[in-house]
């Protein structure tokens, strides 16, 4: 009923509403507050309300506060309903749930003003296209809302393109996107970084494994030359898989947290020699937080009665 009475009134340019529903109506523009935009191209002014979205959809149930509202309505000027409820109800069809639409707008408010047939449409059709079904393709857009800014033809199909190459299968290349959904907006990065490993010699299998763990194929391309020019003089082997575990646990932290864990270990008594050695046995001993690494020395050493030294022997326990 608000919905109607708003957007009659929005339409329509009126300024007065039924006095039965007054009372109503107040308590919901206190709430949620009143902005006014002018349109000096046609002479009309629209009184609209600050995120007219959670009456569309259901402010109450779907997470949307005051300051929400006053973020987004920061970010887009609405002057009128129709792209905004355009909006909605292409999502609406498309099987997104009121949780996922707030989610979508939040991140990407300017989706507001799209121009669903045109921009949005044939981006949806071609990721149905190529496998995705409703409920996983609204998971993966409410999620990662840029994919609908980014082209289509310029970056969206490429970047599948080039990774439908490398995993062979569309199956392959879909998993790998639902595990990394920032794979098909940031691929410059992804694609960079893969250029690097092939450049020493990393078997295009190992390169797969770095989809594991998605950061890691975010990591700056000049880094990661850093980090596989360290990791070689480790002595690891660029054609072992254990190169590219290192390489995944040095590109997830940078050099001064890499050595605040390192001092962690020293101050249990490893020598440096004993810290190299360990994270040559087992490099994702350096992945856990200090936090972690001092808690489970605590309860080996002081607890169980393990010597520091042993542990570093074995550093996968």
């Amino acid at each position: 009923m608000f919905y109607f009475i708003f957007r009659t009134s929005f339409l329509h340019g009126k300024q007065t509403i039924a006095a039965s529903q007054s009372s109503n109506l107040f308590i919901f523009k206190r709430s949620i507050g009143l902005r006014l935009f002018s349109n000096s191209s046609n002479g009309h002014s629209f009184t609209v309300f600050k995120l007219w979205i959670p009456l569309r959809i259901g402010f109450s149930e779907c997470g949307f506060s005051s300051e929400l509202a006053s973020r987004v309505s920061n970010c887009v000027h609405i002057e009128t309903p129709e792209k905004p409820d355009s909006l909605i109800v292409f999502l609406e069809n498309h099987g997104f749930s009121q949780i996922q639409i707030v989610n979508l707008i939040k991140r990407q408010p300017t989706l507001l003003l799209s121009d669903t047939e045109k921009t949005l449409s044939p981006k949806l059709e071609f990721l149905y296209s190529i496998g995705f079904s409703r409920p996983e393709l609204a998971k993966l857009l409410s999620s990662n809302p840029l994919l609908l800014k980014s082209s289509l033809k310029k970056q969206i199909i490429p970047s599948f393109n080039l990774l439908r190459n490398l995993f062979q299968s569309n199956d392959k290349t879909i998993k790998a996107i639902k595990r990394f959904d920032g794979i098909l907006v940031y691929h410059a990065y992804v694609f960079s970084d893969m250029k690097v490993l092939r450049g020493i010699g990393v078997p295009e299998s190992n390169i797969l494994m770095m989809f594991s763990n998605p950061p890691a194929l975010l990591c700056n391309p000049v880094r990661l030359k850093e980090i596989v020019e360290d990791v070689k003089r480790m002595g690891f082997d660029s054609l072992t898989k254990k190169f590219v575990h290192v390489v995944i646990a040095l590109s997830s932290m940078s050099k001064s947290t890499l050595e605040k864990k390192f001092d962690v270990y020293r101050r249990w008594g490893w020598s440096d020699q004993e810290i190299r050695e360990a994270f040559q046995r087992y490099p994702s001993c350096i992945t856990a937080s200090e936090d972690k690494i001092m808690a489970i020395m605590d309860f080996l050493v002081n607890k169980m009665g393990y010597r520091s030294n042993l542990v570093a022997k074995q550093p996968s326990i």
